[in-house]
């Protein structure tokens, strides 16, 4: 892929695809990590004198204008982490972002309104989404794909507009496919894999691709229970995915096959209910009682967890333990975390944070981001290319 040193940017417009798909509670933005991630390819740009236009898409407005997910706030920290004012276009390719981009001066910057106000951006129809494609194109001379959250999507702002315009991909993503090549192309070993998260069917392409790949594979968050229930254990009310049972039991019989170790919990906290202050008991994993429903791993399991990390030198984490955002069941998250974060600082082992639900944990639970390897800023499209898929916006920008 080329890079930014590859461009000469100075006094052209850059139409930057960056992540800036955040949390908002109103017009509050609760996590910034993303925009925070963009920062260093935007202020590259602008210290080589570019006008930078940055595009990005908030939430699933599915095609219309919705208030709840525009970026105008989004546009305002962004200028506080630059330092300097950032002009918001009301609109992606009409009026309001035409003069909005004609006003730029070197080294200044716009952001546009949410991409996907545009039904053309997320269309399944070709000719919808090129003829989109083009008129984003139209606002700029060149390209700069950053948005790695995103790349895994076949959207005209990630896929079609770098065939219109000279490209290259931004610090950021450069730097996402240099970890995500460390964690496929000669990892350094043992190899330890932590999943967690809700659903085991978000995960089956790349529990299959990793089981091929890993030395141990530690399960916890709610697709857990999917796997305890696949070994014949009583999981009450706890999130499970019957459609799944026959899979699992695969994976379990592959792991055993391949001598992989698939580790899971052996204790539970048990509730009665889902609520951030319900009732509880650490029970044994494999007798949860029936009225209960499992929110977190055990005191036991952080341990044995713990322990599956201690010899790590590669460790990919993808997924929370347990119900991170309820103080009684993040103690399962932070465990893990923890254990990553003194691998990386006393054996000097790479480790990597997968993106969304555990990322976001790392900073809700404020443990230091400069305490692991890497966090990336994009969990479906890391998935993905550890999956071994091919992910067309990376396609489009190696060509």
């Amino acid at each position: 892929m080329r890079t930014l040193d590859d461009l000469d940017v100075k006094g052209r417009r850059v139409l930057v695809r960056a992540d800036l798909n955040v949390p908002l509670d109103g017009e509050t933005i609760t996590d910034d990590g993303r925009i925070r991630a963009s920062v260093p390819t935007i202020k590259a740009l602008t210290g080589k004198g570019a006008k930078v236009v940055v595009c990005a898409h908030l939430g699933r407005p599915k095609g219309k204008v919705d208030p709840e997910f525009s970026l105008k706030p989004v546009a305002k920290r962004l200028g506080e982490l630059l330092g300097q004012d950032v002009a918001f276009a009301a609109d992606v390719v009409s009026d309001s972002a035409r003069d909005t981009v004609a006003s730029l001066q070197d080294s200044q910057v716009a952001l546009l309104e949410n991409l996907r106000y545009e039904q053309g951006e997320e269309s399944k129809d070709d000719a919808v989404r090129e003829a989109f494609a083009q008129r984003l194109a139209g606002l700029a001379e060149l390209y700069v794909g950053d948005g790695f959250g995103a790349v895994h999507r076949r959207h005209a702002s990630v896929y079609d507009v770098p065939k219109l315009l000279p490209h290259a991909a931004g610090g950021l993503v450069v730097a996402e496919v240099e970890v995500l090549k460390r964690l496929t192309e000669g990892t350094e070993r043992p190899y330890v894999v932590v999943l967690g998260g809700a659903k085991v069917s978000d995960k089956l392409g790349v529990i299959a691709n990793l089981l091929t790949k890993v030395d141990r594979l530690l399960i916890g968050g709610g697709m857990a229970y999917t796997f305890l229930k696949a070994q014949g254990h009583e999981v009450g009310r706890s999130l499970l995915q019957e459609d799944q049972l026959d899979q699992v039991r695969g994976f379990l019989a592959e792991a055993g096959r391949r001598g992989v170790e698939l580790v899971l919990p052996v204790d539970v906290l048990a509730a009665v209910t889902f609520a951030a202050d319900a009732e509880h008991d650490v029970v044994d994993a494999t007798a949860i009682p029936a009225d209960r429903e499992g929110l977190d791993i055990g005191p036991r399991t952080r341990e044995l967890f713990a322990t599956k990390l201690a010899d790590a030198e590669t460790v990919f984490w993808n997924g929370p333990m347990g119900v991170f955002e309820f103080d009684a069941f993040s103690g399962g998250t932070r465990a893990v975390a923890e254990a990553l974060i003194s691998r990386t600082g006393s054996g000097g082992a790479f480790t990597v944070v997968g993106g969304g639900d555990s990322a976001a944990a790392v900073r809700r639970l404020e443990l230091p981001e400069d305490g692991f390897s890497h966090i990336s800023t994009g969990g479906g499209a890391s998935l993905e290319y550890l999956e071994g898929k091919t992910l067309p916006g990376l396609a489009a920008l190696e060509a």
